[in-house]
């Protein structure tokens, strides 16, 4: 994490910037009812391919301009689709099987959240409900291990889409303790985040773009074609 403690300091301001826009745009498709995550889904991974040329152009100490956020819509875009495609859909399995397996329940807690009294939960529920979510999350962190560094093997090595998938699941997996030691202390960083809404965001997700780039670049090193994804010391 250091070293993307370092690459942030070298321009906060144009990374604050890149994903401040990163942030109003997923504002605002998320307001669009249905559609609206269904097309950030597919997108997200296109806009982190830009942030991805943008953190290697920063460490080349070249010059970062907005139109930085917008380059996987210009280069490598149908297989960063794909890699959306496989985002989109497996949220939606995943989701899919949560509410089949506590759908009911996960609406009552999740009411009795809103309405500020959780006590209302019966147990029945509230345990149903949990093993629906930790079901879940369990089929979540395959997803995001395959999709991790799967926009930068695309846009930055020219790796095709399905086995950029394979070697970014590939490489997490060998990385297993530092990947998980990674999601905790982001994890924290977020909640901690979270309390300060819109700017602890801000701060948030340029350290975590950062460090996911500097973190790539540790497991596969620069070269004309991508090597075996490497264990870190």
């Amino acid at each position: 994490m250091a070293g993307g403690f370092g690459l942030f300091r070298k321009n906060p301001v144009i990374l604050l910037v890149l994903n401040m826009v990163l942030l109003l745009i997923a504002l605002a498709l998320s307001v669009v009812p249905v559609v609206g995550m269904y097309l950030l889904y597919l997108l997200t991974p296109l806009f982190l391919a830009g942030l991805m040329v943008a953190c290697r152009d920063l460490a080349a100490g070249e010059e970062i301009e907005i139109a930085h956020l917008f380059h996987g819509f210009r280069e490598a875009s149908s297989q960063l689709i794909t890699l959306g495609g496989v985002y989109l859909v497996g949220n939606v399995l995943i989701a899919g099987i949560a509410m089949a397996l506590g759908g009911e329940e996960l609406r009552e807690v999740m009411k009795a959240a809103a309405s500020g009294s959780p006590q209302s939960v019966s147990a029945q529920a509230a345990d149903k409900a949990s093993v629906a979510v930790l079901i879940g999350a369990a089929l979540y962190i395959p997803l995001v291990m395959a999709l991790w560094f799967a926009p930068a093997l695309v846009i930055l090595d020219k790796v095709p889409g399905w086995r950029a998938l394979g070697l970014s699941l590939r490489a997490c997996l060998l990385n297993i303790l530092p990947f998980l030691l990674y999601g905790a202390i982001m994890s924290v960083l977020l909640l901690l985040a979270l309390m300060l809404v819109v700017l602890g965001l801000a701060l948030w997700v340029p350290l975590a773009v950062a460090t996911t780039y500097v973190s790539y670049r540790e497991v596969f090193p620069a070269a004309s074609k991508p090597a075996q994804p490497a264990a870190l010391p």
